[in-house]
């Protein structure tokens, strides 16, 4: 059963383990591949307003965080980061996180939801995100540096959480 939940800092490893191992492939996430724990735990936990855990049978398999994309008049839009576990991958995480997040984020007071860098080399999360109502609304030219394809597009996705 998946069961997700706010952080604690008894989480913080195994949040550094996913964190790494997706961060270290270099194909989603503008991070640099060399990231240490310390940068790692500011990015996801320290600076985010909220942080999450997902755990499947009671193992943590994914993380996201939560917090305004912009600061004053541009704060009531928040910006979420989604991770999954290599193995966990195809298990119904993402989605169930995203749907979370869009919950949290109303009770937290965000009217929408906007992903800024969301490569366009990484279809599931592209088909998933427009599966669960966002929108394409622009396409970044050359926006990302993929590990492995060189310099790719990526996309601006957008939600309205309320109306």
């Amino acid at each position: 059963m998946l069961y997700i939940r706010e952080v604690k800092r008894s989480d913080h490893d195994e949040i550094w383990k996913i964190f790494h191992e997706i961060i270290s492939r270099g194909e989603t996430y503008p991070y640099p591949p060399d990231t240490s724990r310390e940068e790692a735990l500011n990015i996801w936990v320290g600076q985010p307003t909220s942080t999450y855990v997902a755990e499947l049978d009671s193992e943590t398999v994914g993380t996201y965080y939560i917090k305004p994309n912009q600061p004053g008049l541009g704060s009531h839009v928040c910006n979420c980061g989604y991770m999954v576990t290599g193995k966990a991958r195809g298990c119904g995480v993402g989605s169930a996180m995203c749907e979370h997040s869009q919950i949290e984020a109303r009770r937290l007071g965000f009217q929408a939801m906007q992903f800024n860098l969301v490569a366009v080399s990484n279809l599931d999360a592209v088909k998933l995100w427009q599966k669960l109502g966002f929108d394409i609304i622009g396409t970044l030219r050359k926006a990302f540096n993929h590990r492995r394809l060189g310099l790719v597009d990526a996309h601006v996705m957008y939600k309205r959480l309320q109306t």
